[in-house]
């Protein structure tokens, strides 16, 4: 069943309250998914900076000395901030393949959720409101955001499972749905060189699409294809770097709303995740429509939005 929330801010003002409404939006769809929880957040990004948003089940021992140990193998600053079971790693641009490959030899019980210059993703297992509370969800900002709580349905209820899927650099997807064409698309996907870790076929949705732009789609290009390529029932809310994006497949099944005002873009898997959003009651309201690609994107200056058929 599984439930999605996604929040794309038009209005800076409101980014402090990121968090905070996300968390209200996903807690809203916990009867569609007690399983598991997660929140991405696109938060401000720094000059000549990245991260890793990385997760342990034993943080005590994984992190103590962490710092230390990445700062003098990578021979550069590495800062780490730890919230529960995640911690962010900041680095210098140009050394995430090396950190990653640091941390694999180093700490190989620590696994990664997200890597990007604005990208955190923090999930668990647990119901929203327990995941939440325990990053402190509430208190983030940033320009736009999307969140899952999970009912496990086709892999095991794990950490690793839960969503969303980071596949590229500030790119992540959540999904409701089942992709029948899942096995052979990662079995492809692998032997062009995207690494995919997990059985969850939501996985090889943020591959594939990860895959398309690598190769020089847009967001709004990777999701059009993925009517065509992807077999199965799904909904696709797609964060990127600077985009927010939502397709559904040609048959619709799984339900769906959306929400624009002069402030925000808003999705839920039911209206209900959004009734208390800021101006709601004058917003436009829509139900997205089999087959057709939503986005919307930030520029220096302005916001941009594009519908896709």
């Amino acid at each position: 069943m599984c439930g999605i929330v996604g929040l794309f801010l038009k209005d800076k003002s409101l980014e402090p309250r990121l968090g905070d409404m996300l968390t209200d939006m996903l807690i809203t769809m916990t009867d569609r998914g007690p399983d598991s929880a997660g929140i991405a957040i696109y938060s401000e990004e720094k000059s000549g900076k990245t991260k890793l948003t990385v997760q342990s089940d034993t943080p005590e021992a994984s992190y103590d000395g962490l710092q230390g140990a990445l700062s003098k193998a990578l021979a550069c600053e590495v800062s780490i901030e730890i919230e529960s079971t995640h911690a962010v790693l900041e680095i210098p641009l140009g050394v995430t393949a090396r950190c990653r490959a640091v941390l694999a030899e180093i700490a190989p019980e620590v696994r990664l959720m997200s890597r990007g210059d604005r990208l955190e993703i923090y999930k668990e297992v647990g119901l929203p409101r327990d995941v939440a509370a325990r990053f402190k969800v509430e208190k983030m900002s940033g320009s736009h955001g999307i969140g899952h709580t999970r009912m496990a349905t086709e892999s095991a209820v794990t950490t690793m499972g839960a969503h969303p899927f980071n596949t590229g650099d500030d790119q992540c997807l959540v999904h409701n749905g089942s992709l029948s064409n899942h096995n052979s698309l990662r079995r492809k996907l692998r032997r062009e060189g995207i690494h995919i870790e997990t059985e969850n076929d939501t996985e090889v949705g943020a591959a594939y699409l990860t895959w398309q732009m690598q190769n020089g789609a847009t967001l709004g290009e990777a999701l059009q294809s993925s009517l065509d390529d992807l077999d199965g029932f799904f909904t696709f809310v797609v964060g990127t770097k600077d985009g927010f994006g939502v397709v559904r497949d040609p048959i619709a099944c799984k339900p769906a709303v959306m929400a624009e005002t002069d402030q925000y873009v808003a999705f839920g898997s039911e209206y209900r995740a959004l009734v208390n959003l800021p101006g709601i009651e004058d917003a436009r309201v829509w139900e997205p429509e089999p087959a057709t690609v939503y986005f919307w994107n930030h520029t220096s200056d302005e916001t941009t939005s594009e519908k896709a058929a």
